[in-house]
């Protein structure tokens, strides 16, 4: 079993900064990618960014130039520093890590952290 748990939330003015942390844990032979989402309430779940096991990034275009993606492999851990933010950023922010345990190769989500953006 896997878990991925997430910290980092919370309010912030418009032109804040907020990091984000996603530990994941348990029965972990390697991690593939990572990846932060995000839900807006009324909207799908989209892609914010992703990095793989060589820290190749890949981001959404409304979040480039403001966010980083970036990954402790030692630790499991991937983060997401969101520097510039603005209201529509509001969210519930997920964490994703394409695990590698026991042979198989599996998706995992934590639970999700809000971010609120005040203007």
């Amino acid at each position: 079993q896997v878990q991925l748990v997430e910290s980092g939330g919370g309010l912030v003015q418009a032109g804040g900064s907020l990091r984000l942390s996603c530990a994941a844990s348990g029965s972990i032979f390697s991690i593939n990618a990572m990846g932060w989402y995000r839900q807006a309430p009324g909207k799908q779940r989209e892609l914010v960014a992703t990095i793989t096991s060589g820290s190749i990034t890949n981001y959404a275009d409304s979040v480039k130039g403001r966010f980083t993606i970036f990954r402790d492999n030692a630790k499991n851990t991937v983060y997401l520093q969101m520097n510039s933010l603005k209201p529509e950023d509001t969210a519930v922010y997920y964490c994703n890590a394409i695990v590698v345990s026991l042979s198989l190769e599996s998706p995992y989500w934590g639970q999700g952290t809000q971010v609120t953006v005040s203007s």
